[in-house]
């Protein structure tokens, strides 16, 4: 969200900063349950902090079902101009694939849905899909890696629409292997690289008097 620093998001998002570790400098940790059994629970019951909570529940769920298959975590990071729910790609996709065929990834996409609801409509989400640097195999129906991150991003967005987010609030893009969060030269690199992100942002300097309603309202100073 516009404006926000590190400080401001662990203040704002009070439970869901305890839980998800989100720290000075945007540094995630391990997702545990037992953060979150830890962290304070927001004083505020009103809808968005509800919201905020739902999304440190269910991303904790998700991350501990990629932790079984060895993968990488489901994490929560602090972006400049809002945060980012990034998802390993081996909880979406099979190899080379763009089809969302697992039945936990897809719950739990559908609870993000009806969460994005929950926000105020100056939030828009970008889903940006991303690859390593490895091109598909000569049999895919991707030419490239620009194809299968995109198509990947388009995946994920026709999930979050057909379960009722907003298409006016919402797009999709794809980086293909240019956008490295980790180093190519190793499978555990490649690994986290090969990623969704969505993107949360309010695009709009107009808009800072209405996230800070947001902020005052989950308790920030």
């Amino acid at each position: 969200m516009s404006s926000m620093d590190a400080k401001k998001v662990s203040e704002a998002i009070g439970s869901l900063s305890g839980a998800m570790s989100v720290l000075e400098g945007g540094i995630k940790t391990e997702i545990s349950r037992k953060r979150i059994q830890e962290s304070t629970p927001l004083e505020n019951r009103d809808e968005s902090s509800e919201a905020v909570n739902r999304v440190a529940a269910s991303i904790i769920e998700a991350s501990e079902m990629v932790k079984q298959s060895g993968g990488p975590a489901v994490s929560l990071e602090e972006s400049e101009d809002g945060f980012i729910i990034r998802l390993p790609a081996n909880m979406l996709f099979k190899q080379g694939s763009a089809v969302i065929e697992n039945d936990d990834s897809i719950l739990f996409l559908k609870r993000i849905a009806m969460i994005i609801q929950e926000f105020p409509n100056t939030i828009e989400v970008s889903v940006r899909g991303h690859t390593d640097n490895v091109p598909p195999s000569a049999a895919s129906i991707f030419r490239d890696n620009w194809e299968l991150s995109s198509a990947r991003g388009i995946s994920v967005l026709k999930l979050l629409v057909d379960n009722g987010v907003d298409t006016t609030r919402i797009h999709a893009a794809g980086f293909g292997e240019f956008k490295p969060i980790a180093s190519n030269a190793t499978e555990e690199g490649r690994e986290k690289n090969r990623r969704v992100d969505i993107h949360f942002m309010s695009m709009k300097q107009s808009d800072e008097s209405k996230i800070k309603s947001l902020l005052d309202a989950s308790g920030a100073k």
